[in-house]
Parts: structure tokens; sequence; C-alpha cells
């Protein structure tokens, strides 16, 4: 009890210090290749064998395999996108976003049979960011930039039914945030505000209505040079647009013998709130015959409506052929299908006079993503080398979810194969170090409006342990 007491104001500073997690960029779709860097230098399967405080967001039911009172996990990770759009004309744009940081913290101690604790780690995202000066930038000098990020605050509780049968479960506090500053050329934008097409998304509302009136104002041959919906605060830690919510996880491990265990464990689809960013803007500019072009930047308040985090299966083993060898493996089945049919956003206008006839109009926006589920493979091996070192290897492997008739260049999580090495060192019984590396092959895709995207990573986590 004393211990705790000592240790309850470090858990309470480091708990606030990492809330303000920044942006995670996944490679399973949106979730992480792996979670912690034991996991995630074996693949990132987790299921059945313990991984450290990385059980809270992996199967919370392996927390009851710590052989210590108390664990506390301190982790930074390192992910490296290296990514490109290259226009039908062949023009190549790179993301400038290729470096990101983030930590981690959990903490865990036994209690008898129950083990219980405290944690907090990103869960994933993506984005990226091209020069507005690239053939992305439409010629207007326009950036072009996208940050999803979403992390969890996480309460685990596991418990001990017998020597062969673990349970746990988890409450999650769960927040998002989101960036995004996206140029559409003309034709991009009638392709959603023109019924008689819409292959890509829709918008209506009485924003594009007004949009249609003044348009039968103008000229002939006047043109929509592009239409722009920006909503970004710059910020590493926080999105423009923010909301949050709640979720859960239980999981079960079972021993079928000494050197064999089952895992499996359920993740539910979070329960999160509108995104909402006030005092933000879309604008498009016009090329009037005789009065040149014409911008027109209206003020509002932006919301990112129903974007949730997909429900997750996982089932998985761990087996022991011989005590210094570990061999694991796992398949987790990601629901996105059942979230990211669409991305919706809504546009409300404000009552500035600067905004015209354009003051307290709507418009609600819809671009088409129709993901698949996505079954992910995750294997691994570690071997303990010495009394202090063990190397770890693994592969893992998720299919691309995003039809590429709807890939977005500022959406692009459509890696699909990772390789992953690392190591733990044990300086005492008390201290150690883990550390992976995961490597993805570069992606290629091209979308319906023949654009190509090209994805690869280079990523790292480094976790320091203390044990009490």
């Amino acid at each position: 009890m004393n211990s705790l007491m000592r240790l309850t104001p470090l858990v309470v500073t480091l708990a606030a210090t990492f809330c303000l997690l920044p942006r995670t960029y996944a490679t399973n779709g949106m979730n992480m290749e792996g979670y912690g860097p034991i996991a995630a230098a074996m693949g990132g399967a987790s299921m059945a064998y313990d991984n450290g405080t990385a059980s809270v967001i992996n199967n919370p039911a392996t927390l009851s395999m710590m052989e210590d009172q108390a664990r506390l996990d301190l982790a930074i990770g390192v992910l490296g996108p290296d990514i490109t759009a290259t226009s039908p004309g062949g023009e190549s744009a790179d993301s400038s976003a290729n470096s990101f940081f983030m930590p981690a913290f959990g903490y865990a101690r036994n209690s008898g049979d129950t083990t219980y604790g405290f944690a907090v780690f990103g869960q994933g995202g993506m984005g990226c960011e091209y020069d507005p000066n690239s053939w992305r930038g439409l010629g207007f000098g326009l950036v072009n930039r996208t940050e999803v990020s979403v992390g969890r605050a996480i309460i685990p509780l596991s418990y001990r039914v017998n020597e062969k049968l673990n349970i746990g479960g988890t409450i999650d506090y769960v927040w998002a945030g989101m960036d995004l500053q996206m140029a559409m050329s003309g034709a991009q934008f009638f392709d959603l505000v023109d019924p008689s097409q819409q292959n890509f998304g829709t918008a209506s509302g009485s924003l594009v209505q007004g949009f249609f009136q003044m348009m039968g104002q103008m000229p002939p041959g006047t043109a929509v040079d592009y239409a722009y919906f920006d909503f970004t605060n710059d910020n590493d830690f926080t999105g423009e647009a923010s909301g949050d919510g709640y979720a859960g996880k239980i999981g079960l491990t079972y021993d079928v013998t000494e050197q064999f265990t089952f895992g499996l464990t359920y993740h539910s689809k979070t329960d999160l709130g509108d995104l909402k960013a006030p005092g933000n803007s879309l604008a498009f500019q016009l090329n009037v015959p005789g009065m040149g072009q014409m911008p027109q930047v209206l003020s509002g308040d932006i919301e990112v409506r129903n974007f949730q985090w997909p429900a997750l299966f996982g089932i998985g083993i761990a087996y022991r052929p011989q005590p210094q060898w570990l061999l694991v493996a796992d398949v987790r089945h990601i629901m996105w299908e059942d979230v990211m049919k669409e991305f919706a956003m809504n546009f409300t206008a404000d009552g500035n006079a600067a905004n015209g006839p354009f003051a307290n109009t709507v418009m609600d926006a819809v671009l088409y993503q129709d993901w698949d589920d996505q079954t992910v493979i995750q294997l691994g091996t570690a071997y303990q080398a010495t009394d202090n070192l063990t190397l770890r290897g693994g592969f893992n492997y998720g299919n691309n979810p995003i039809p590429s008739r709807f890939l977005n260049c500022l959406f692009p999580a459509i890696i699909e194969q990772h390789y992953t090495a690392g190591f733990g060192y044990q300086f005492n019984e008390r201290n150690s170090i883990d550390l992976s590396l995961t490597y993805a092959p570069e992606v290629r895709e091209i979308n319906g409006n023949g654009i190509t995207v090209s994805h690869s990573q280079l990523n790292a986590q480094l976790m320091y342990s203390y044990r009490f």
C-alpha cells in the first residue's frame, strides 16, 4: 500500500501529460499494426501472452499474466509514413508529414486474483500534407492537409478465475480530433452538387441551392475554379474538430496446456459525438468572363457527423515448444464496413454580412468511402538468447480496406504488409527496455479520378518498464 501511495502523484502527473497525445498514423486501415513494442515486434500478435500494460488495448485478460506485483510502462513511438500523390498527368506531390511521435503510458497492479490499473494510448488515425505549390494546390496555392487522431484513457480489470482461465475487460474514454484542408477542382465539386452526377459523393442544402441561383445570374462561360473545405488549428496535440465518447473491451485467455494458450477479445464500436469545429470556413472561386476570378470565403461552423471507431474481434494462440522460444499467431477482424460507409460533413454559414446571400445557409456534404471489413493476420516469435536479452520478429498482413474508386489521397490508409523485429533487455529484476521496428513496403493504388497514391512506412516503438 505504501508503494502505491508513493506512486499515485506520479501516475496522476503522467496521465495528465499523456492525455495530450499527438496524431498517430496507422497501418491496419487506421489501426496501428501493433500496440506496445513487445507485440509490435512480433507482428502485432498479442492475444494470448503477457505483453505488458499494452494488454489494455490488445486483450485485457492477458493483464492477469503479469508476474510482478506492479508494473509501470512508459513508451514513445515514431511513425514515418512516405506518401506520394501523382496526378493523371504524371505530376507528383510528396507529403511533408513524414515523422510523428506518440507517447503511451500504462500502470497495472496485482491484488490477489485481480489486476487493475490505468493507461493512455493513441488508438490510431491517418493523414498527410501536400505543398500548396504542388499540383494538389490546383494552381491557387491551396494547402491540402488532413490529420485524424483517436486516443483512449483506459481503466482495465482482469480476474484469474482459476489456474487456466483469465477474464478481463476495460472501460475506455475515447477522444477524437480532426484537421482538414481539402481542395476540390470545379469538376469534383460539381460531381457533388449536381444530382445527375454524384459519382463520388453528394452535397445538398440551402447553400447549394443558393450557389446554383448565383451561377444562374452569371454570364455564360462562368466556371468554378475550386471549392475548399478548411478547418485546422495546426496543433500537434488537438484537432480543430473534436469530440469524445466511450467504448469498452472484453477478453479471455485459457491455458490448454502448460505450453499452449488460447486468447480472444471483442472491442466495441465507439460511441463518439459529432466532431465539432466552430468558426471555420468553406470557400469557392468563380471565374467569370469579363470579371475574372471571384473568390468567396464563407465563415461558419463545421461538424463531422457520425465518425466512429469500429468494433473488432480477435483470436490468438501462444505456444512455447521450449522454454526459450515463444510462437504467437493472431487473427483480427476489424469491422470498418459499419463505420466507414461515408465521410459526412455539415457546414452552417453564420449570419455575418460578409457571407452575403449565403448567410445562415446550410450544406450537407458526403464523400463516399465504402470501406470493406479487414482481416489482419499477425505472426511472431520470441527467442530468449540470454537471461537478459530476448529477440523478436514477426509479420503482419491486412487487406487494404479502401475501394480504389473512392481512395482519397488525403486518407491514404492502404498499407498491407508489415515486417517487424525488435528486442527486450532486462537490466535487473526491476528495470527493462523493449524496442520494435516495423517496415511496411510501398502500396500503390489508382483512384476513380486517375490519381495514383503510394504509401510506405518505417516505424519504431521504445518502452521503459519498472517493476515493483
